[in-house]
């Protein structure tokens, strides 16, 4: 069941259980000028039930900014929801997504049933940012950062209360469940972790699955560590073998209880030619605290997918997507998932 849990005085997750396909963690700040959302959900349902839990927890205040952290639309199709008078605040790259987005209207078979959208158009950002911007709500100060480079997305941006030490992850960080890089970079991605670490956060809010206490949040970036490399190191030894086959093959290990494997697949996806000059900048906008020193070299560059998305080729981008082939590889991985739980060496089940 989805919860508002308060993680400061004023602030709040919008937790969603189990945290796979289309089912997103989003926030709230509250102060003395309204309330800032931090994303919307992928459903009108979905976003009229988060929508009604931050209004009997914020006494109804108004509604006067929402940041979207990424373009996806378990992130930002609620947007549409939203009161004409919010304005809505991202990444450049996420407004470009948006406008070309085409899921919303033709949504892959891999999604089968249709989730039950009840949404019918897309409302982009309509102010945007490339680096850094900082938002006001009274006497709040609500941070927003982009990495610098390709990571989840082009386009991640993080929400950080620096007062009261919360950070809003969006899609750069999946709790207990496998993460998804297709859009973005794998290497991003992993340098990342870094700086994410770097932020100190007290209470974490990961795009998708628990929240994360700040004493746990170490163990969280280890293990995504863990699966980038892993992922890294299965597509370098994968040879002229299609993701799907190598997909078919592969011992999942530690991760094989995690929800969504099949993710695999397009995390694995060959990369398309490098971004457009500035998508891969260093940022300086928070330390390295983790130790691990640097990741060499550029990020992985944008997948064909990606690319194809904001040429606009919606058709083609859906079948590459979700052609017939992937739609058994999904089910595959996924039995294998569930007979993994089922083996749990003590008798218990977990996720």
């Amino acid at each position: 069941m989805s919860t508002l849990e308060r993680v400061a005085d004023d602030v709040y997750a919008w937790i969603q259980p189990p945290g796979t396909w289309w089912i997103n963690n989003a926030g709230a700040v509250g102060g003395a000028d309204g309330v800032v959302l931090i994303d919307t959900c992928a459903t009108r349902r979905r976003t009229e039930c988060f929508l009604a839990a931050v209004a009997e927890a914020t006494a109804a205040r108004p509604i006067r900014l929402a940041v979207n952290t990424h373009l996806h639309g378990d992130h930002t199709y609620g947007n549409a929801l939203l009161p004409e008078s919010t304005v809505i605040v991202a990444h450049e790259q996420t407004r470009t997504g948006l406008l070309a987005d085409f899921l919303l209207t033709a949504t892959p078979p891999i999604w089968s049933p249709t989730p039950d959208w009840d949404i019918t158009q897309i409302r982009p950002p309509t102010v945007t940012m490339r680096d850094n911007m900082v938002l006001h709500n009274g006497s709040r100060r609500i941070e927003l950062h982009h990495p610098g480079y390709p990571a989840h997305t082009l386009g991640d941006v993080v929400a950080w209360l620096p007062a009261e030490r919360v950070l809003f992850t969006g899609d750069l960080l999946f709790h207990q469940v496998t993460p998804l890089v297709f859009m973005g970079s794998v290497d991003g991605a992993l340098r990342s972790l870094d700086w994410l670490a770097g932020f100190d956060a007290a209470v974490t809010v990961p795009g998708h699955g628990p929240l994360i206490p700040g004493a746990e949040l170490s163990n969280v970036l280890a293990a995504h560590e863990r699966y980038y490399r892993f992922i890294r190191d299965t597509a370098a030894q994968a040879g002229d073998r299609s993701p799907l086959d190598v997909a078919r093959d592969v011992d999942l290990g530690e991760f094989a209880t995690w929800p969504d494997p099949e993710r695999l697949v397009r995390t694995c996806s060959p990369p398309s030619p490098t971004p457009s000059p500035g998508t891969a900048a260093h940022s300086t906008a928070r330390p390295n605290r983790r130790g691990l020193g640097p990741v060499r070299g550029r990020p992985q560059p944008v997948t064909s997918v990606r690319r194809e998305h904001h040429a606009g080729r919606a058709a083609a981008a859906a079948d590459r997507f979700a052609g017939r082939q992937y739609l058994p590889v999904v089910q595959e991985l996924q039995a294998r998932r569930r007979a993994n739980v089922r083996r749990d060496h003590d008798g218990r089940v977990q996720r």
